[in-house]
């Protein structure tokens, strides 16, 4: 598909003067992508932990990167079944349920006498990362306000970072215990803010999309007119929510003939989802669809969990030898990667999804050639009796590089146009296959970067990352069009889906219809 795909519709933008950030939308945001945290620090603990699993249980280096990896893999079952679930028993309850079952993984892993329980506690916990992963940025999608959806379906990258940081500080911070101990502290912190969050969980609303998924109307309209920006964006997101689900105008709320139309349609608890997303679906929802997954490819094949999860021997490659300078060096690839993701919450929401996502693909392409130039450099030379050279600095700064461009855009905003652009009742369903996606790759290339970097160097993995994530540059500028500014139930218009003219924001645009097989 061309670049121009969409271009016969104009972009819808914000309004010349922003609403003020509303309040009740920002705790719900919040609170759903505080679940994110468990998988950043599920990944980052991982890359210090390693060093003393490996002493104390004598394991090598293939087993470490299949228990590393395997954690991706297994989060697919959590991530499929999320978009079930979640149509099934609410977004909100998914989410608590995810927050239990990654409080199981970290207790079994913490407390794992050897490899195999430790797989299965990875397996436990990579149930519940799907989980978190899927459900957060769709339920905070269905929240926000469309001034603000930008910014607060960003809040799970956001999250996660933190998590990526405070996996690295808790590295750190139990390194000096006892080898047998020092490991199992680390997985055991983790077990710790699952159970707050799950707490927190419970005092926020439900999805109003959900709601009236179910036919609760009146639950519907109580939450939009306190996430809304004003009283009549609440009313025009319930009658476009409505429309979706076709359900007329000026029906009373909650009825018998509310309850009838959603059980004839059969789509309260998303059956026949997967039927009209992979084996009929339309034209526009075969785009959208090929848009995520494309999408959640290159955010995850470009390197990123590999850079996050191996710092320390990447690190150690560039000149840094001891396990603390190492571990501590890693810190700053948290604090980095959590502190450029300020820059795309401020800026999704006034400059779009695009530009930032092309800007971040292209600085990552040149901060990874530049990596694998300095480490090729290196891996040439005869070490230095101090082991740190000046090419050493030139590889710290571009792996600092390369996790800052990453969350400018790639990172966040993978997030954040998977769960804009799907159909209200494809969306959950379609998300968790995204996920899956994600997953899938996050797993590969984690479970292959030491053999890889065995055959081809370490310097020729770096150089593979970045030319996948060149392939993914002209992927974005072609297939994905401009989001920014449309109600979840239009941005499908971009697609070549739609009929009929409303109004969003003050601006004309198409207003949606269904894009599946009826």
């Amino acid at each position: 598909m061309s670049k121009d795909v969409g271009a016969d519709i104009p972009a819808a933008e914000a309004p010349a003067k922003r609403a003020p950030l509303n309040k009740y939308a920002l705790a719900c945001a919040i609170l759903a992508s505080m679940n994110s945290i468990l998988l950043g620090y599920d990944v980052s603990v991982m890359s210090g932990a390693q060093i003393f699993m490996k002493k104390d249980l004598k394991i090598n280096d293939t087993q470490i990167e299949l228990l590393a990896g395997i954690i991706n893999i297994f989060s697919l079952v959590g991530s499929l079944a999320a978009g079930r679930t979640s149509d099934w028993i609410g977004r909100r309850y998914t989410m608590v349920l995810a927050a239990v079952i990654f409080f199981a993984g970290a207790l079994i892993m913490g407390l794992a006498p050897g490899y195999a329980v430790l797989m299965v506690g990875r397996f436990v916990a990579g149930v519940g990362v799907g989980y978190a992963l899927m459900i957060a940025p769709v339920y905070t999608a269905e929240v926000a306000p469309t001034s603000a959806r930008g910014l607060l379906t960003s809040f799970p990258e956001v999250f996660i970072n933190t998590g990526v940081l405070l996996g690295y500080i808790s590295n750190y911070a139990f390194h000096s215990l006892p080898v047998h101990i020092s490991w199992r502290a680390m997985f055991l912190a983790g077990a710790v803010p699952p159970v707050f969050l799950a707490v927190g969980v419970l005092a926020m609303p439900e999805s109003p999309r959900w709601l009236v998924m179910q036919g609760r109307i009146g639950d519907a309209r109580r939450v939009l007119q306190k996430t809304s920006d004003s009283p009549e964006e609440a009313v025009e997101r319930l009658a476009d929510i409505m429309g979706a689900m076709g359900i007329p105008e000026g029906i009373a709320e909650d009825s018998d003939e509310v309850i009838a139309i959603v059980r004839k349609n059969k789509r309260n608890h998303g059956e026949g989802v997967l039927r009209d997303l992979l084996l009929r679906p339309t034209p526009p929802v075969r785009r959208i669809l090929i848009a995520c997954l494309g999408l959640q490819f290159f955010q995850q094949a470009s390197g990123i969990d590999s850079v996050v999860l191996y710092s320390p021997h990447v690190f150690e490659k560039a000149g840094i030898k001891s396990d603390a300078n190492s571990i501590g060096s890693s810190i700053s690839v948290g604090a980095t990667k959590t502190l450029f993701i300020l820059v795309a919450t401020f800026f999704l929401d006034r400059v779009g999804r695009r530009p930032l996502l092309l800007t971040s693909a292209g600085a990552m392409v040149v901060s990874l050639v530049t990596l694998a130039s300095a480490l090729h450099v290196i891996s040439g030379r005869a070490a230095p009796a101090d082991g740190a050279t000046a090419l050493s600095g030139v590889a710290i700064a571009s792996v600092l590089a390369f996790v800052a461009s990453f969350s400018i855009g790639m990172g966040p905003i993978a997030w954040v146009y998977s769960s804009e652009i799907f159909p209200l009742r494809l969306r959950a369903q379609g998300c968790a296959l995204g996920t899956a996606m994600n997953r899938i790759m996050s797993g590969a290339i984690t479970m292959s970067f030491y053999s890889l970097s065995n055959k081809i160097t370490l310097a020729g993995s770096f150089y593979l990352y970045a030319s996948i994530a060149a392939a993914g540059w002209v992927f974005m500028f072609c297939f994905l069009p401009e989001t920014r500014g449309r109600s979840l139930e239009n941005t499908e218009v971009l697609f070549g889906g739609g009929d009929g003219v409303g109004k969003e924001d003050g601006h004309e645009h198409t207003k949606s219809t269904e894009l599946t097989t009826q």
